[in-house]
């Protein structure tokens, strides 16, 4: 990717690690807006889906913030251990925020739509992380690249879901919120699998030697 667009990404994801550090973990969780949207639709929540969020939350902002660093390819050259000491912390993100997403997906408002949304993406987030492993363990550096650019993406989501819902609220207000976040459950990672699959269709025109 190009180096202003890991920049922008870069930016986006400190600048939504940082609201969401602010909103679960400095003030009130309950009283976040998430939550508040979600005891509409539910009398309660319980206490272990509390700890899940926290986990999904906590772990999301790690790979969210690291995940850039290790596409960022002068930094890889140049400091190879950091980036696989960087790559470990993603992966451990990744595979904690994943597991506790699959169940968070269960309990996601907007019915079976969002539960699906929310469950294949969290699913597609374990699955790609789990093939960019595969492929630096046979030392395919290429293919780990690529799977790391497509797992980076659904990474993405937590910053594309909150864009896709202020748009859906500014446009359809909260009276058709439960029917939005169902679209918006698959709007915020679809799409941006698709633009890392162009991405990486675009490095292999690039590049004849299959060399990113």
């Amino acid at each position: 990717m190009m180096n202003k667009t890991k920049l922008l990404l870069l930016i986006s994801a400190i600048l939504i690690s940082g609201y969401s550090i602010v909103q679960y973990f400095i003030m009130d969780a309950r009283q976040a807006g998430f939550v508040q949207m979600k005891l509409l639709f539910t009398s309660t929540l319980n206490s272990l889906w509390y700890i899940m969020l926290f986990i999904h939350i906590i772990f999301s902002i790690v790979a969210l913030v690291i995940g850039p660093f290790t596409l960022l390819d002068r930094f890889r050259e140049k400091n190879i251990k950091r980036h696989r000491i960087l790559g470990r912390i993603y992966i451990i993100g990744i595979v904690f925020g994943g597991i506790s997403g699959l169940y968070l997906a269960f309990y996601a408002t907007g019915g079976w739509i969002a539960q699906f949304g929310f469950g294949f993406l969290s699913l597609f987030w374990l699955l790609t992380a789990y093939q960019a492993i595969v492929k630096v363990k046979i030392n395919n550096i290429l293919e780990h690249q690529r799977w790391m650019i497509r797992n980076y993406s659904l990474t993405f989501a937590a910053v594309t879901l909150r864009i896709w819902l202020l748009l859906f609220t500014l446009l359809f207000g909260f009276e058709n919120f439960n029917i939005g976040y169902g679209i918006i459950s698959w709007l915020c990672w679809v799409p941006n699998l698709i633009f890392a699959e162009m991405i990486i269709q675009r490095k292999l025109k690039g590049y004849p030697n299959n060399s990113l």
